[in-house]
């Protein structure tokens, strides 16, 4: 359950968190929960034979890292809305920056929303993935 104090929140609000150094074993242990065995993600000689400089991780892998910043910000239960839309790929080594800034605060039927701008952004200042939220209170009645 988040601890928001709702009333206090301001337009430009943001909450950042890091993971660094992704590897391949990361890669591999989202291929096995997600089924994804697309050889592209995991072995090397595959991924060079298709033109790539390495196995790269998948996208989904990036977007549900990315989806902690609304959950972890609000609380999961929070989370109305939540798009993404992939710019470019994770590579091993990789340093990445998962951030929100909320951009808008409103009300819709009486109960305040918040819709926040969301990315990952690796420490080349690649944007790998941009995408939106939004958020509003749980009430469990």
């Amino acid at each position: 359950m988040s601890t928001v104090d709702w009333k206090s929140l301001k337009e430009g609000e943001e909450f950042k968190f890091e993971v660094n150094g992704f590897t391949r074993t990361h890669f591999v242990k989202y291929a096995g929960a997600g089924g994804d065995f697309n050889p592209i993600h995991h072995d090397e000689t595959f991924a060079r034979m298709a033109g790539l400089e390495s196995v790269f991780g998948m996208g989904m892998l990036t977007a549900g890292v990315l989806s902690r910043v609304p959950a972890e910000w609000f609380g999961p239960a929070s989370v109305k809305k939540y798009t993404v839309s992939f710019r470019s790929r994770l590579w091993p080594d990789d340093n990445v920056t998962f951030s929100g800034k909320i951009v808008k605060l409103y009300e819709e039927q009486g109960v305040p929303h918040a819709e926040l701008e969301i990315s990952a952004v690796n420490q080349k200042g690649e944007t790998l993935i941009r995408g939106s939220s939004v958020v509003r209170p749980w009430n469990p009645s």
